[in-house]
Formats: structure tokens, C-alpha cells, sequence
């Protein structure tokens, strides 16, 4: 059995230890630690705001992002700016901590370059295996910025037409006229109808036209004197059936 001594352990005296590359990682953390609290505290109060309906771009330069940021309705525009919220939060927190792990992994001395290699490979071989997600998520981004719908609207969407119950990143949720209901990808969604943005009106029944319509108004013009025959007055006496009378 080998004893401590024998062991042979090379041993690095505390004072002559690098602490260089640990206080930057440190330091590296911390900011972005308070990089990432920063860009969350902004993101709610610009979700707040929406939510509000207060105008987001006040500026002249912005004036093209207005017509997306118009007055809705409040549990549409809370949906709305919740789901945008959500979004950027999550592209904001995923930028920041790869970055930070990254110059962590830098600073400690560790090469950095296999490892993005691999992440590379590993991101387009999920990318490539979750495109259907991916489509969906980007779908129902642009589907909640561009406002093409919401909750409450009624729309069309293939033979279907439902009120929107819900709008998500990756799945909108409508109920039909049976109360069914619908769970649709937003990626699927090639062509949507919305009935409550323009002008929609109901179709008129157009009446029937044609031999059997002028028929049945024929039947109903001649129906009218033979109800009407019982009504007419009595003629009145002849002077020959006075004379048969006496």
C-alpha cells in the first residue's frame, strides 16, 4: 500500500498560483450577471407598457412600427406583448450566457475552438432535426408582430372558420360554431382569412330563378281567387227570381 509520501504529486504553492484567469472569470460572470438582469428589467417594462397600450416608438424615425403597435383590445394586446416578452427575453438570456461561458472558458485557459466546433455541429445537426419547430416558432413571431390576428377575431383557416381562443409561438387554438376545438401549427398556416379586420358581411341568399320559380309563383297567383271565391258577396236577385218567389 502506498503511503502520502511516496506518492509522487506535483503541488503548486498557493503564492505562486496564477489567479489571474479565475478573477476574470469572475469579473466576466458578475457582468453578466448584471448584463442579463439589466436587459430582463427593460424587456418587462417595455411588455408592461404594451400591455397598457402605451405607444413604444415615439420617435419619427420609428413612425413604420406604429401601425403594428395599434390600440387593441386588453387581453389581446397582454397575449400579444407577453409572447413578444417571452421571446426576447429568451433570445436576450441565451446570447448573453453563451458569451459569458465562453470568455469564462478563455480566461480560465481552456481552448475554446474544439468546443465551438462542436456546438456548431451539434446546433445544425438539432436545427436540421427540429426545422418543423423552428418553422412554427418564427411563423407565430411574425404572426403576433404583424398583428394578422388575435384573440377574439374570427377567421378562416382552410374549410374551418372559428373564433381565435389563444395565439403561442408554436400552436394557435381556435374554437368553430360546435364548440370544437382546433389546435393549428403556425408553420401550416399558408393562408389565413380574418373576418374582423375590414369589412366583412354575411352573404345574401339570392332568391331562386328559373321554370320552377316562375311555376310556383304561377301556383300562388291562381291560389289567391280560389281562397278569395268563398268571401265574394252574393249576387243580387234577378227580376225573373222575384217573379218565381211570388
Amino acid at each position: 500500500m502506498l503511503t502520502a509520501a511516496e506518492i509522487d504529486t506535483p503541488s503548486v504553492p498557493i503564492e505562486d498560483f496564477d489567479w489571474t484567469g479565475l478573477i476574470q472569470a469572475g469579473f466576466i460572470i458578475l457582468t453578466g450577471l448584471l448584463l442579463w438582469t439589466a436587459a430582463r428589467f427593460l424587456i418587462n417594462r417595455v411588455v408592461q407598457r404594451a400591455q397598457k397600450g402605451y405607444a413604444l416608438f415615439s420617435s419619427s424615425k420609428l413612425k413604420w412600427a406604429q401601425p403594428v403597435m395599434r390600440t387593441l383590445d386588453k387581453k389581446r394586446r397582454a397575449q400579444r406583448a407577453d409572447t413578444i416578452g417571452a421571446l426576447l427575453r429568451s433570445a436576450v438570456s441565451l446570447f448573453i450566457w453563451t458569451t459569458v461561458i465562453i470568455m469564462v472558458l478563455k480566461a480560465v485557459g481552456i481552448d475554446v475552438a474544439p468546443l465551438i466546433a462542436s456546438v456548431g455541429i451539434v446546433g445544425i445537426t438539432l436545427g436540421f432535426g427540429a426545422r418543423e419547430l423552428i418553422r412554427d416558432a418564427l411563423a407565430g413571431f411574425f404572426i403576433t408582430i404583424e398583428d394578422q390576428y388575435g384573440i377574439g377575431d374570427v377567421i378562416e383557416v382552410g374549410d374551418t372558420i372559428g373564433t381565435v381562443q389563444s395565439v403561442g409561438i408554436r400552436i394557435t387554438r381556435m374554437v368553430d360554431d360546435r364548440g370544437v376545438i382546433w389546435y393549428i401549427r403556425n408553420g401550416e398556416l399558408a393562408k389565413v382569412g380574418n373576418r374582423s379586420q375590414g369589412n366583412y358581411r354575411e352573404p345574401q341568399e339570392v332568391p331562386e330563378e328559373g321554370p320552377a320559380a316562375g311555376n310556383a309563383a304561377s301556383g300562388n297567383a291562381a291560389a289567391v281567387p280560389a281562397e278569395a271565391a268563398p268571401a265574394t258577396a252574393p249576387a243580387a236577385p234577378t227580376a225573373s227570381t222575384k217573379g218565381k218567389q211570388l
